[in-house]
């Protein structure tokens, strides 16, 4: 069984504050949120009858600036997951350097199973109970799993309802409400930023080397099409609908296409079938999982024939995974940095909103760039002070950030 995503997350956290010798005051302080919000949200469905959802949302620190984070609607919100990613952006805003702390905040239901009009009153509903716990300067959503700019627009709206027009209040907006350009491919965009400056250290580039992807949704899909735009030979790819391999290089956009047309990756005619689960062991150079977490674990690890793997999901590598790979000299670009290129976007949204004034989607390209070769020199250099791994690197310049952080705001006083 994986571990789960808080267990892991608190790992790691110990890890790097032992290597840090952090005071264990500090170090408590730290791993505590500052505050966790549980709130009944009641709705009426389409035929009239009443039904109520429970929502989250955790706010786990503000030391470098306000709380950050996704909303997510899935039925298997938990708090424990929840408390999991509020911490993991924690750490994931600070490696970036981008001025957040992390939260993390969810509504346990199944939105396929609700009309748009019953989503609509469920968000506003969620918003109503919340409103006064976030806010420009306190606490700014985006979307996650189930929510997208729509759900944003709602909320938007909602809010701006008891504080007055507030555009920066979420991130992930449609554009003609103040969402940025370049932020639907950012995070996709951010994972190939990272996988060239991880390479490069290496002496190689990504044309011409070969990629698994795991997972084919908007960071999947966008990680693919870059790579393939980059002379990158992508060879396996899989999501929930299926998998398919062709060692001569899927056509990436050939398969956008087919996958927009039906909804699914079978019968696509440019590659092979194969089981999804053959993906993360396939022969390859890179590997992307994009999807869920704790996909490579203890059983698996030992057969991932990749040199690296770069994760674009949360959390997709478990401890014990991580371990078996370090044995094999597989290097793993931790989550926390190689996935930040979509609160990297979301934080060039907020400015833009806040100094109403919109950016060119080329000029957040480049510094979506900027931030990603930046914070790898920072991971690097954590690297080689302390003699870690690129998870430890990451972890331990983050975690370093928010302590000093806490002291220099007078966390004792």
């Amino acid at each position: 069984m994986a571990m789960n995503a808080l267990a892991a997350t608190t790992r790691n956290f110990r890890q790097a504050s032992r290597i840090l010798g952090l005071d264990s005051r500090i170090e408590k302080s730290l791993l505590i949120p500052f505050r966790e919000i549980k709130v009944e949200c009641t709705i009426p469905k389409d035929d009239g009858s009443l039904v109520s959802y429970i929502g989250f949302r955790v706010q786990h620190d503000n030391a470098r600036g306000p709380m950050k984070g996704g909303i997510r609607y899935h039925p298997e919100v938990d708090p424990d997951e929840v408390n999991a990613l509020a911490q993991l952006m924690t750490w994931k805003t600070a490696v970036a350097d981008i001025p957040y702390g992390g939260a993390k905040g969810g509504i346990g239901c199944t939105p396929k199973e609700l009309s748009t009009s019953e989503l609509e009153r469920l968000t506003r509903v969620f918003t109503q109970k919340i409103h006064d716990l976030i806010g420009v300067n306190v606490d700014v959503p985006a979307p996650d799993m189930g929510t997208n700019a729509q759900t944003m627009a709602w909320i938007l709206d909602e809010y701006s309802k008891f504080h007055g027009h507030s555009l920066a209040v979420v991130t992930g907006k449609p554009l003609d409400l103040g969402g940025s350009l370049g932020r639907e491919a950012a995070t996709g965009r951010g994972v190939v930023f990272a996988t060239e400056a991880l390479l490069a250290e290496h002496g190689k580039s990504i044309k011409g080397l070969t990629f698994s992807i795991q997972g084919f949704g908007n960071v999947g899909s966008w990680a693919a099409r870059l790579i393939h735009e980059r002379g990158g030979k992508v060879v396996a790819v899989s999501d929930i609908t299926g998998a398919i391999t062709n060692p001569s290089g899927i056509d990436i956009p050939n398969l956008v296409n087919h996958k927009e047309a039906t909804g699914s990756l079978k019968n696509f005619d440019g590659g092979d079938a194969m089981d999804p689960d053959e993906v993360l062991v396939s022969e390859c150079d890179v590997l992307i999982p994009c999807a869920l977490g704790g996909v490579l674990n203890r059983e698996n690890a030992g057969k991932v024939r990749a040199k690296f793997i770069v994760e674009a999901a949360n959390h997709p590598t478990d401890p014990e995974a991580d371990e078996i790979l370090s044995k094999k000299g597989v290097i793993v670009l931790p989550d926390i940095y190689a996935n930040s290129g979509g609160v990297t976007v979301s934080y060039f949204e907020w400015v833009q909103n806040i100094q109403g004034f919109m950016w060119e989607e080329e000029k957040v390209n480049k510094e979506l760039h900027r931030y990603m070769t930046k914070a790898f020199r920072n991971i690097k250099n954590m690297c080689q002070t302390h003699n870690c791994n690129l998870r430890m690197g990451a972890f331990t310049l983050g975690v370093n950030r928010v302590a000093r952080a806490t002291v220099l705001r007078g966390w004792e006083a």
